[in-house]
């Protein structure tokens, strides 16, 4: 039998230039999973130092989204613009020990540079004219680059693609302190993991050709190197990287579209990792069976139609108190007030089954609690003609008479009524949906009527009535 594990600390670090986009929302789940599933810790850390492009409303969204998903962190938020005197303290330690030096090169000599490796057919890269300066310009605000080491290479093994190695004569001397003072990402996020401990660092594999710039600097400071899981990235459903072009932008865009934050859960965990052939998994059991070792190498396809069948999964058999929050929730945003209707609890379950997100649920749903003014026109004239006025009538008498307004004694009525004018069911079920609904869609006719409730019911008939005659 193996050792167990040692516990997990890991973190989300997410840039807040916009919102928590799904990829981001992934990356988030495979971190609190690891964490979790090792009694570890999972600590959420917001990389702020793109003071152009990071927003306080980028930040709410990452928050709020992370929030929804019950993604919750064991500590943080930590804001890296809080921490600018610990990178520099670090650098400056760097530059006393010459493992980083001033730069003045401008930036006009470094794209000269970049134009000339471009030219050649070669990676751009800094060719280190101002690591050995004996005098520096007076005129020239520098900045602070990584003495990188000259021979050998990096070795790691990624605990989702394997052993990967990178010569150092691959890598440059990166910029790790900008002119202003502030850090570069290679140099913070090395700063941040060692001071929180992180022992895994799970993120997307665009960041690969970063890893190995990161674990110099690590080494360079004395520290050892946390493990790496690099997840692939993830394709839309055409087969192209994810992009805004594919539907909803942020995490709270899938709320909006009428997703269960369950459902997303399970989804994101089944989009590129697995257990067996099972596609249903609580958290409890996502806990339990996940490893960062199980994460395909291979991008995962984004897939709609999956999404939405687990999510009407979850409609049916989720957390009630979950879904009926959220139900609530889209109740409130398509102005719609449970208290004119029925209860939630009644709704979700006669309409669960015929809807795959909550969004369709509520709008399928507006004449429970809310009245029409008017019947759609094809099946008004279609349903609503003088012949079904003496059913509608007649039903009309035996559901007012009706003690018991459930669906049971409902459904009886209106056998009774189809038996005593010796007519099919369907004669009286359509006119009675149109008139009840003011369409031809709805639940089962007995469920309609009952989640309508008494007055509405019969008022609509007595609409229905009036129209007929009318006509």
């Amino acid at each position: 039998m193996s050792a167990p594990e040692r516990p997990i600390r890991t973190r989300f670090a997410p840039s807040p230039t916009g919102f928590l986009h799904i990829g981001g929302a992934r990356t988030a789940l495979f971190c609190w999973l690891a964490a979790r599933a090792t009694q570890g810790q999972f600590v959420l850390r917001i990389e702020d130092t793109d003071r152009e492009r990071s927003t306080a409303e980028s930040v709410q969204a990452i928050i709020d989204g992370m929030a929804w998903l019950e993604l919750d962190a064991d500590e943080g938020p930590y804001y890296q613009t809080e921490r600018m005197d610990r990178y520099r303290e670090l650098a400056a330690r760097l530059l006393a020990e010459g493992k980083a030096y001033r730069c003045y090169c401008s930036r006009e000599r470094l794209d000269q540079l970049r134009e000339q490796a471009m030219a050649a057919g070669e990676k751009p890269r800094y060719d280190g004219h101002c690591r050995n300066l004996s005098e520096a310009p007076s005129d020239i605000e520098p900045v602070i680059r990584f003495r990188n080491p000259d021979q050998g290479s990096v070795v790691f093994e990624d605990r989702v693609r394997g052993r990967i190695e990178i010569a150092n004569s691959e890598l440059d001397d990166l910029v790790i302190m900008r002119a202003d003072g502030t850090p570069t990402y290679n140099f913070a996020v090395v700063v941040d993991d060692i001071d929180m401990d992180i022992n895994l660092v799970i993120r997307g594999d665009d960041h690969i050709n970063n890893t190995p710039r990161q674990i110099n600097i690590y080494r360079a400071l004395g520290a050892e190197p946390p493990e790496f899981a690099h997840v692939p990235m993830i394709l839309g459903d055409d087969g192209q990287r994810l992009s805004k072009r594919h539907g909803a932008v942020g995490v709270l865009a899938w709320r909006e579209q009428g997703y269960l934050p369950d459902a997303l859960i399970n989804y994101l965990a089944r989009l590129g990792w697995s257990h067996g052939d099972r596609e249903v998994f609580s958290r409890d059991e996502l806990v339990a069976l996940f490893r960062i070792e199980d994460v395909n190498r291979k991008a995962s396809r984004f897939d709609t139609e999956k999404l939405n069948w687990l999510n009407q999964h979850y409609l049916r058999e989720g957390n009630p108190e979950q879904v009926l929050a959220e139900l609530a929730w889209h109740m409130g945003r398509a102005g719609l007030d449970a208290v004119h209707g029925p209860a939630l609890a009644d709704l979700l379950a006669v309409q669960a089954d015929r809807v795959s997100t909550l969004v369709e649920l509520v709008e399928q749903s507006r004449p429970f609690y809310q009245d029409f003014e008017s019947f759609e026109a094809g099946a008004a004239k279609k349903h609503l003609r003088p012949v079904a006025a003496e059913p509608l009538a007649a039903l009309r008498e035996h559901l007012a008479a009706l003690q018991d307004w459930q669906p049971d004694a409902l459904q009886a009525a209106i056998q009774a009524t189809a038996d005593e004018l010796d007519i099919g069911f369907g004669k009286i079920g359509m006119p009675l949906r149109v008139a009840l609904m003011g369409h031809g869609q709805s639940p089962a006719i007995n469920q309609t009527l009952w989640l309508i409730g008494r007055e509405r019911s019969l008022a609509r008939i007595d609409q229905a009535l009036a129209w007929i005659a009318a006509r």
